[in-house]
């Protein structure tokens, strides 16, 4: 049996949040693929050359929810592994907290089939993937907390 080749992917993407009647909801959307059908998951994407983590996950988040958005803070990274054409990838996926600022949602580009705003306790029955769903928890968890969320992103920018 022949052994996989192996690389690592890095993404960055966003958890955006708006609080309707006292409760937190974030935005999520929708993937039809052949292999596992339809997935519902968290605004992601790969960064453009040059750019920083922030500022790949403020544009991917844009260009697949179609809203504008900013920054609130640095979440914690994902990673997971799959198999793509011959070759095991190892992926970290670095998330933050934003705030919508404009835009909206019917303007999402191809990506997503559906985006829609969900309250954060249906995260954990409708995200497809475990990582996400754990996260979102872990968001839940800061958002409830009294303490400020650390880190902006200018802050992350210059460190």
């Amino acid at each position: 049996m022949a052994r996989l080749r192996t690389s690592t992917a890095t993404s960055a993407g966003g958890i955006v949040v708006r609080h309707e009647s006292g409760r937190p909801w974030l935005v999520v959307g929708s993937r039809r693929r052949e292999r596992d059908g339809r997935t519902w998951t968290l605004p992601k994407g790969t960064p453009n050359p040059g750019e920083t983590r922030e500022e790949t996950a403020i544009r991917e988040v844009e260009e697949e929810t179609g809203l504008r958005v900013r920054i609130r803070g640095p979440l914690d990274s994902i990673e997971y592994t799959f198999v793509q054409s011959g070759t095991r990838i190892h992926k970290t996926v670095h998330y933050f907290l934003m705030d919508p600022i404009g835009g909206d949602l019917a303007d999402h580009d191809h990506e997503f089939a559906e985006v829609r705003w969900i309250p954060f306790e249906a995260a954990a029955t409708m995200l497809t993937f475990e990582t996400e769903r754990e996260l979102v928890a872990r968001a839940a968890r800061r958002l409830e907390s009294p303490q400020p969320i650390a880190g902006t992103a200018s802050a992350e920018a210059a460190s």
